[in-house]
């Protein structure tokens, strides 16, 4: 059944992986391309560096989520689990993986695992994050390039 648990979607995007990591690195900047179309705001100054880094963003339903770095490589990866304030993460990950092609563009996979995530109450919406959710966000990840 974990398969079930991790939604994954890839696209080529024609801009440099280091272009691109600066949309996704920078909580900000991910209101303008969000897929799920769950993210309300973001403050500014919060770009993501190392694991172990911490950003805020409020949902559309108006909850903070303390989203804790936990994989981190500048230009070419980046992983985060989301939380309530100061309590551990809820068992659920998002992340991006970055890879220039010979062509000068850059394969870029995005990718959601809930298969530690434990609150039943929260299953409903994890499962609702579909590969449809996440291409949209590549889609509209992509449109900011050309």
């Amino acid at each position: 059944m974990d398969e079930t648990k991790v939604v994954t979607a890839s696209t080529t995007i024609t801009a440099p992986p280091e272009a691109i990591f600066e949309e996704i690195a920078d909580p900000a900047r991910q209101l303008a391309w969000d897929g799920n179309d769950n993210l309300a705001s973001s403050a500014s100054g919060q770009r993501a560096r190392a694991v172990g880094d911490v950003f805020v963003t409020t949902t559309t339903r108006g909850n903070d989520r303390y989203n804790h770095v936990v994989d981190f490589e500048e230009g070419r990866r980046i992983a985060w689990r989301p939380a309530a304030q100061g309590q551990a993460p809820f068992g659920h990950e998002w992340r991006w993986q970055l890879a220039p092609t010979d062509d000068g563009r850059t394969l870029v996979t995005h990718t959601y695992d809930w298969r530690e995530l434990t609150d039943a109450s929260r299953y409903e919406r994890a499962r609702s994050t579909t590969e449809r959710n996440l291409r949209a966000s590549l889609d509209r990840l992509a449109a900011l390039f050309g």
